[in-house]
């Protein structure tokens, strides 16, 4: 009990820098209150006591704001931050080492009874602010869920989901990954660092579109160079003097506006 709670204030003073002391974090950290008696109420609700473990767990709730249903797996080093309006539901899992922000639901879309209905988080896993993780499915090992988004289908390891729906970010090789994940430590609130893929789409098309300028203009620059060598006038339908020999493209001004 006692090496738990260590490991649970070590992580909480690891991860956020508002941390103070050990004594503070004991004593004013909700989502440290809420995990220590999730582990209480789950112990009644394993034991067949369910309404117990239900009051224990609505006690949690009242005193943290955080639901945790007494059903719900939470793994160990597991840090809610700030925790008000978190809920968990029933069938969820939290692996170890998860980050869980304020105004997180891990629900579930299903009414079946007795079913998986609500999602596995793997280990190291964050969740943003306000973020919605809902259905039965599974948020791989170091996946990282944007604040507000609104999962409905599998996120795989390593991999980011934002948006409403979320849609899903895969990095291009585990090398690159381990190299972004290095630089940039702790990622709070599971924040992406310019990789929205609407955007990255709308980047690549103005790049695209730049190129191709600079290649036409150097085609109508090898025009001219001929058409003064032979002294050949240029056809009406075909004038490069009309045409734009010189780059006028401004892809860092559009480029910008997506930002």
């Amino acid at each position: 009990m006692f090496e738990r709670l260590r490991e649970d204030i070590a992580c909480i003073r690891e991860r956020d820098p508002a941390a103070r002391s050990s004594w503070e974090v004991l004593t004013c950290y909700p989502g440290l209150h809420a995990v220590v008696l999730h582990r209480q109420a789950a112990w009644w609700w394993r034991h067949g006591f369910h309404w117990m473990g239900r009051w224990v767990s609505h006690l949690a709730r009242f005193f943290t704001g955080i639901e945790i249903h007494p059903g719900a797996t939470i793994g160990r080093r597991v840090f809610i931050d700030h925790g008000m309006g978190v809920v968990v539901g029933e069938t969820a899992e939290v692996g170890d080492d998860c980050t869980i922000y304020q105004g997180v639901t891990l629900g579930g879309t299903s009414l079946a009874k007795g079913a998986k209905r609500h999602p596995t988080l793997g280990r190291g896993v964050i969740v943003g602010a306000n973020s919605q993780v809902l259905g039965g499915f599974t948020v791989g090992d170091g996946a990282r869920i944007g604040s507000s988004a609104v999962v409905v289908k599998p996120v795989p390891p390593g991999a980011t989901a934002v948006g409403n729906p979320a849609r899903i970010i895969q990095a291009d090789a585990d090398a690159t990954r381990e190299a972004t994940a290095a630089k940039m430590g702790f990622s709070a609130y599971g924040l992406t660092q310019g990789d929205d893929p609407v955007s990255l789409a709308m980047k690549g098309l103005i790049d695209n579109a730049s190129g191709h300028e600079h290649q036409i203009a150097l085609i109508w620059q090898a025009i001219e160079k001929l058409s003064s060598r032979s002294r050949e006038l240029p056809t009406e339908d075909c004038v490069p003097g009309e045409a734009h020999t010189t780059e006028t493209f401004d892809a860092e001004r559009l480029n910008r506006l997506v930002k």
